[in-house]
Parts: structure tokens; sequence; C-alpha cells
């Protein structure tokens, strides 16, 4: 597979990811492999109750919990929806979300510079 042929099916697997386990998929979603690296940036995530909430300091710390709270939860979920895709050992996850743009950035990081063996 080509470096933007995994990069889509990782999109897929990540937006399947969330709606199974955080109950809504993004409306957007992009993901871009650099070396051991992988960055999925989520848009249009947020409820409609969500998006209430972040209209006040404390709203916005009780989203910021929750999504943690279910990411945490969903780690071993969400690995294996990326090695569904590519056969890599995972490192380390990071997640945060951005309430006043909508948006939530996955970060990955794996075992070997994928780039090195794809096609561009």
């Amino acid at each position: 597979m080509t470096k933007g042929q995994i990069e889509s099916k990782l999109s897929e697997a990540i937006s399947k990811f969330e709606i199974e386990q955080m109950g809504r998929g993004p409306e957007k979603i992009r993901t871009t492999i650099f070396q051991d690296l992988i960055i999925i940036r989520l848009k249009g995530f947020l409820s409609v109750s969500e998006k209430r909430l972040a209209q006040n300091k404390d709203g916005i710390e009780l989203i910021k919990k929750v999504r943690t709270a279910l990411f945490e939860n969903a780690r071993n979920e969400l690995e294996e929806a990326v090695k569904s895709v590519i056969d890599v050992n995972i490192i380390s996850t990071y997640s945060d979300v951005s309430t006043k743009t909508g948006e939530k950035i996955i970060g990955i990081v794996v075992d070997q510079n994928i780039e090195e063996n794809l096609i561009d």
C-alpha cells in the first residue's frame, strides 16, 4: 500500500473507533504519517450538549476530563484499530481536545519508521 492508502485506512479505522467507543464520529478526519508518528486530526466530534457545556470554564474542564477518561478506557481498542491496518507495535498514544475549535488530536508513536517501507 502507498502512504496515502494507509493514512486513508487509518482514518476509516479511527472514525469507526470513535463511533463505537466514544458514541459519535467526527465530521472530518485526516491522518498523517511522519516517520514513527501517526497524527490523527478530527473535526466536528463534539455533541450538541458538549458544545453547550463548552461555553464556560467548568464545562470545558468537565468535557476534557470525560473525554480523557473515555479515551484512556478504550486505549486497547484504539491500538487494535491501528494494528488492523498496519503491522506496528505501539509505544504510546496521546490525545487532546479543543473545545474552542471542536477538534481532537490523537498522536501515536510506534516502534519503527513507517515511511521507510512505503511507496509514495
